[in-house]
């Protein structure tokens, strides 16, 4: 076909075979430039439309490579061992807005730890208020990887706490964190967490230094530990060490006036049971002698700190429930040790320097007891809902500590314990927890809860 058209061509007249040609020629150039319009045109028809799918569809995350998954996996001994300049950027929520504007139920307690480049935000410098036995830098603890870890729920982003908001939300009312130690421990991280902000006033502490109070003078917020570790009344024989000349004598049926004469000013409360209802105790109740738990030779009736532990905390919520006053109630779930091979007064010690991932450790039976008498009895008590009492929100602290052995001070609860001797014996601490450390953490949850909260009941 082509051939037989070449020759049409050759065979006519040259000047009207170019007359032709430019005829032709006309009518390809009109087409082309029409050809070339239309494609324009629909190439800025597709190109907006492109721009306003994107609105409304984001795009899809990456296709992981072989070298990020290969680099995901590198051991956090690798990861710590980066210069803090050539740490990747990871982008954390500056405030508590993921469950705001996504309203979907999520299990902030179930997750895992992840590397957080970050690291603490705070030191032993800028906050004044680490007590000794927590000041695990100045005390010489030699291992730092401690510090760069995070909680991570499974099915959601957990925002770290945010200590401007959180001070704006307080002006004008007042916190306490009630319990024993543990207590102490966890209101000296928020302490530390909000003097980034603003510095607090101590305006109280009793003779023993035990229960304190502060001032965040321009919020007008008062933030206090109350140190009461049966929450009912007790007369305890022992010393700051933990020394004890007597067993302790527990009254059952009667709260201890210590929190409850104060309850009534408080706006927030953090309230926890805790240790030391394993100790060796006489149980009184109805005014008399009901029995004991660990009391060998006293021709008591061993009842056992189940039965104590679970009466102690329906008095407790049902004094909560009960009240007039309408506070907001967090309650705190059990901590774990993480002694191994002994106790505290019998040579045990905590010398990991990683966090245990999930399904690597078992809660021991004492604290999953406790645990689950913690629970059962925190569901009967929330179960007629806020509209009864107070506000009662679960802080279940318990699974996400288990799996930090590497956060307790060890050794290092007393300054450089071997400076002289690195065979010293030295009393270790595997209970507390170092500061800053893991229990800063439980902080980013009561922030979470506090903003939050509705969608976790």
């Amino acid at each position: 076909m082509v051939k037989e058209m070449r020759s049409e061509y050759s065979s006519s007249n040259p000047f009207s075979s170019l007359s032709s040609f430019h005829k032709h020629n006309h009518v390809f150039v009109k087409f082309a430039v029409s050809l070339l319009l239309v494609g324009l045109a629909f190439r800025l028809f597709f190109s907006d439309s492109i721009r306003y799918i994107s609105v409304l569809e984001p795009l899809p995350p990456p296709v992981e490579t072989e070298q990020e998954s290969e680099e995901t996996e590198t051991p956090v001994s690798s990861f710590l061992a980066q210069t803090p300049s050539s740490l990747p950027p990871i982008d954390f929520p500056a405030t508590n807005i993921t469950q705001e504007s996504e309203n979907v139920k999520c299990d902030i307690f179930t997750g895992g730890w992840v590397p957080d480049p970050s690291g603490p935000r705070y030191t032993n410098e800028s906050c004044p208020e680490i007590e000794s036995h927590q000041n695990c830098m100045k005390n010489g603890r030699p291992d730092s990887a401690y510090f760069y870890w995070r909680w991570n729920p499974r099915d959601c982003e957990l925002p770290k706490f945010n200590a401007h908001r959180f001070l704006a939300l307080m002006r004008n009312k007042s916190w306490a964190f009630i319990g024993d130690s543990i207590s102490r421990n966890h209101v000296q991280s928020l302490l530390c967490l909000l003097s980034q902000v603003e510095q607090a006033v101590e305006v109280y502490h009793d003779k023993e230094y035990r229960s304190k109070r502060w001032l965040f003078p321009s919020h007008n917020f008062t933030l206090s530990v109350i140190w009461t570790p049966f929450l009912v009344e007790a007369a305890i024989f022992e010393d700051m060490n933990g020394v004890s000349t007597s067993e302790i004598q527990l009254y059952l049926d009667k709260l201890d006036k210590t929190w409850t004469d104060q309850y009534n000013n408080l706006d927030y409360v953090v309230i926890s049971g805790g240790k030391w209802f394993l100790k060796t105790a006489i149980y009184h109740e109805n005014n008399t002698v009901s029995g004991c738990h660990n009391c060998p030779g006293k021709n008591l009736t061993e009842v056992g700190l189940e039965h104590a532990y679970r009466n102690v905390l329906r008095l407790v919520f049902n004094f909560i429930k009960g009240s007039d006053h309408k506070a907001s109630v967090f309650f705190r779930t059990t901590t774990p040790d993480h002694f191994e091979n002994g106790e505290w007064f019998s040579g045990g010690y905590c010398n990991r320097t990683v966090p245990f991932k999930e399904g690597e450790v078992d809660m021991r039976d004492v604290d999953t007891m406790m645990r689950n008498i913690e629970l059962e009895e925190f569901e009967k008590a929330s179960a007629n809902g806020p509209e009864e009492g107070a506000r009662l929100t679960l802080l279940d602290t318990t699974h996400l500590s288990l799996l930090r052995p590497d956060g307790h001070p060890g050794p290092y609860r007393q300054f450089q314990p071997f400076a002289k001797d690195q065979n010293a014996k030295v009393q270790t601490d595997c209970l507390h927890w170092c500061l800053p450390g893991p229990i800063d953490s439980w902080n980013d949850l009561v922030m979470e809860l506090l903003i939050n909260g509705k969608i976790y009941q």
